[in-house]
């Protein structure tokens, strides 16, 4: 059976930092896009970034362009979502996910191309 387990959320300051990471378990990440999605409070879960299955390319929402940063570790089979300069508005449920299309040549903003989830972790930036 296929696990994601996200860890690294809480509570922290605006402008203050946080690093979320993403373990999988029963599957290789090697070959797979990863992504982060977030969703707020009322919202819907939308797009925050992704890193492709080679080259480490990546792509951000605007939104978050410049403050935070994906990497991922194929042997540890981890992907970690570094975010800095935090803002309240950056506050929500955070989601790792890995892409159901193995060697995917754009890596996918889209919800639907990927199909593993890890269970959230909530993050809340706040003073």
């Amino acid at each position: 059976q296929v696990q994601l387990v996200e860890s690294g959320g809480g509570l922290v300051q605006p402008g203050g930092s946080l690093r979320l990471s993403c373990a999988g378990f029963g599957r290789t990440f090697r070959g797979y896009g990863l992504a982060w999605f977030r969703q707020a409070p009322g919202k819907e879960r939308s797009f925050v970034g992704v890193i492709s299955w080679e080259d480490d390319k990546t792509d951000y929402a605007d939104s978050v362009k410049g403050r935070f940063t994906i990497s991922r570790d194929n042997p540890k089979n981890t992907v970690t979502l570094q975010m800095n300069s935090l803002r309240p508005e950056d506050t929500g449920v955070y989601y790792c996910a890995v892409d159901r299309l193995m060697f995917r040549a754009v890596p996918s903003t889209r919800h639907y191309d990927y199909d593993v989830w890890g269970q959230g972790t909530q993050v809340t930036v706040s003073s």
